[in-house]
């Protein structure tokens, strides 16, 4: 699932340099991420990082918006072409 920032963001402006994928922009009145670019780091880091660099823990997993780990790796790859990335990741979400 991608993840979204609540309306408890201070705009305090610490998440948006963390995203590898540009997908977090100031909104009016807090940063919002973009579902579409959104990959909660697959491929990038083990967790999201601007859930990592947030003070107010407003970053969470969006749950009207849940994905497969298999559609966050291909966005990662179009997002990103020029990159390698493995078949498979190390799963967070797998039990």
């Amino acid at each position: 699932m991608a993840t979204y920032i609540t309306s408890d963001c201070i705009n305090c402006g610490a998440c948006p340099p963390e995203c590898p994928n540009d997908a977090i922009t100031e909104g009016d009145d807090i940063y919002v991420i973009n579902p579409d670019l959104c990959t909660e780091c697959v491929g990038f880091h083990d967790t999201e990082a601007c859930q990592a660099v947030c003070p107010v823990e407003c970053c969470l997993p969006d749950p009207n918006n849940e994905e497969a780990e298999e559609a966050l790796i291909a966005r990662a790859r179009k997002l990103h072409p020029d990159d390698t990335f493995a078949d498979e990741f190390p799963s967070r979400f797998r039990k």
